[in-house]
């Protein structure tokens, strides 16, 4: 049987598609919700007309029992508004919550499938439509129960003008569609603008994301103004954006209270008048009045119909942009096999690599010198398993397979790459530390943290392995930061590490501590195979590897020991001796 090919993109790709999937993965509690908000402003819509009746047949009757049977109807009326009003809240809470939940999931297991996005957002804006637009595309339940619900009270305050005077009802009837249908005009120039301001709020929100991660820096190079420029700028764009929103949210709001309201005096006016000329009583004319008083509210919101479909339709476009991104790199389903593990490469062209084919053998530890940055950083992405399959030529294996094919799952058991730019997460430095294997054993941890010397750091505070690591680690210096992300890569235990650059930011002694630690954790205190790659210029690292292997412009220009390279290559011994 043929395997199908991979999926490029996932199932969700359009917005339109985003907003009826709400509603069919609600299908049970949304219903349910929508008749017991319906019941409740049925039975506020009929309060008026109890009222009415009481004046006609009570008070003008005096009778007893009359009375009571209209005052315990009254009694009855209020009790169903409150019993369904609150339960209808509760519930409808409860569905447009769990599906904002839902749509957050989706987005974060999105966001981070291995398999990337080919166009990725920043990171403000990922987190701008993780949140505010997933909450409003899942408001788009309460919209429409809320729809409904003043449809029904909408219906039955006309059908209940239409019984006391034909002409009442009639006058509603027409007002209400062209009222409606007048407003609903607006909805395209209201997407538009709703679309527009979360757009430029989501660039405003990547842009401080950017700046607040690289203040130092900024700092650092003086950079701080023209940095402040650029965001002024941003915002003055998303505070435009959100200025023409409101605007025309504001037109929009006052002139659907303005209609509304005018229909409303009109009603009770011309209610007034048939009163006066006796043909309806007082009765039908407190009714009258209380449905004109009542009649703004159903109307009221079924006029803001469009405006809040617009601004889900547009929050539903942010959310689908993401869960309908193209993937990045192809679906993985091979297995690894058991076995030796070397890893590969074989005439790998790639950026500033030219034809590079070399391989480090399982249980190696591996020094690679690039005489070029450029040559380092390519190198580096190619064995991350990070650039798409047609982004390159050539092919990087692990145990014979190629990298790419390898599940997800035992591709990160067999090859890990530790970038020299990294992040930690918000939480504690033990959490950090186990991110990549929460099962690890204290011994296991105790052990990767005294290698990479990230146990001094955790020495320092009082609270040891819980004290609190703030946003990308900006609480701790950049060197306890180098640190602790080297003893997660130690602690994750893949066959086969490649680490950029892991001790720039140490001092010298400490730089010796990892080197010697770096060897004992992965190469004599298991006994299983592991692969080590150092992509450095370090001398101290380089002189613990069995072999170092020099590129220059893009290929191979040398291979041996770091000693017998500084012995042999003027070049090298200008490139790593300090």
């Amino acid at each position: 049987m043929e395997e199908s090919p991979p999926r490029s993109r996932p199932p969700a790709t359009r917005g339109r598609e985003i907003l009826p999937r709400v509603f069919r993965r609600n299908r049970f509690l949304f219903p349910i919700s929508v008749v017991l908000l319906s019941i409740y402003q049925f039975a506020e819509t009929l309060v008026p007309i109890a009222i009415g009746l009481l004046i006609d047949r009570v008070v003008g009757t005096a009778e007893t029992e009359s009375m009571l049977e209209y005052g315990a109807l009254l009694v009855g009326l209020f009790i169903v508004i409150v019993v369904s009003w609150r339960l209808a809240q509760r519930l409808l809470r409860r569905v447009v919550e769990s599906e904002a939940h839902s749509l957050r999931l989706e987005l974060v297991a999105r966001i981070l499938d291995p398999r990337g996005m080919r166009r990725r957002p920043r990171i403000g804006q990922l987190l701008t439509i993780s949140t505010q637009s997933a909450d409003r595309a899942a408001g788009i339940l309460g919209v429409a129960a809320r729809a409904v619900a003043a449809l029904v009270a909408a219906g039955v305050a006309v059908v209940a003008l239409l019984v006391i005077n034909p002409a009442l009802g009639a006058a509603v009837v027409i007002a209400t569609p062209l009222i409606l249908g007048a407003l609903n005009r607006a909805a395209p120039a209201l997407t538009r603008h709703a679309g527009e301001q979360q757009t430029a709020a989501g660039w405003a929100s990547a842009l401080a994301t950017d700046l607040v991660s690289g203040l130092r820096p900024l700092r650092g190079i003086g950079g701080e103004e023209m940095a402040a420029h650029r965001y002024r700028t941003q915002s003055r764009i998303a505070l435009r954006a959100a200025t023409r929103y409101t605007r025309i949210n504001g037109l929009f709001t006052g002139a659907s209270l303005t209609a509304n309201g005018v229909l409303a005096v009109l009603v009770a006016g011309y209610g007034g008048y048939l009163a006066l000329e006796g043909t309806i009583t007082v009765g039908e004319l407190i009714a009258v009045v209380g449905l004109s008083q009542f009649l703004p509210g159903p109307l009221g919101t079924l006029s803001a119909l469009p405006r809040a479909v617009a601004t889900a339709r547009a929050s539903a476009r942010n959310v689908s942009a993401i869960l309908g991104a193209e993937y990045l790199l192809e679906e993985r389903r091979a297995d690894l096999p058991p076995g030796r593990r070397d890893v590969a490469l074989r005439d790998i062209s790639y950026r500033s690599l030219r034809g590079l084919t070399l391989e480090a053998r399982a249980g190696t530890l591996l020094g690679i010198v690039a005489y070029d940055p450029h040559d380092a950083e390519a190198l580096v992405e190619i064995l991350s398993g990070q650039v798409p399959r047609t982004g390159y030529s050539g092919e990087v294996l692990v145990g014979d397979i190629r990298f790419q094919d390898i599940d997800a799952e035992q591709a990160r058991g067999a090859l890990i790459v530790e970038p020299h730019s990294t992040d930690l997460f918000t939480g504690t430095i033990g959490s950090n530390v186990t991110a990549g294997r929460p099962d690890a054993t204290g011994d296991h941890v105790d052990r990767a943290l005294a290698a990479s010397a990230a146990d001094d750091v955790v020495s320092l505070h009082h609270d040891g392995l819980g004290h609190a690591v703030t946003d990308r680690g900006q609480s701790l210096s950049g060197g306890q930061r180098q640190r602790i992300a080297l003893a997660r890569a130690l602690v994750a235990a893949p066959s086969a590490l490649v680490l950029h650059d892991p001790t720039t930011a140490v001092d010298a002694v400490t730089e010796n501590t990892i080197a010697d630690g770096l060897v004992e954790f992965r190469h004599r205190s298991t006994p299983r195979a592991h692969t080590t790659i150092l992509v450095t210029s370090s001398p101290t690292l380089l002189a613990r590897c069995d072999e170092v292997i020099v590129l220059r412009d893009g290929q191979i220009d040398a291979t041996s020991t770091h000693e017998g390279l500084v012995r042999s290559s003027e070049d090298y011994r200008k490139a790593v001796l300090r």
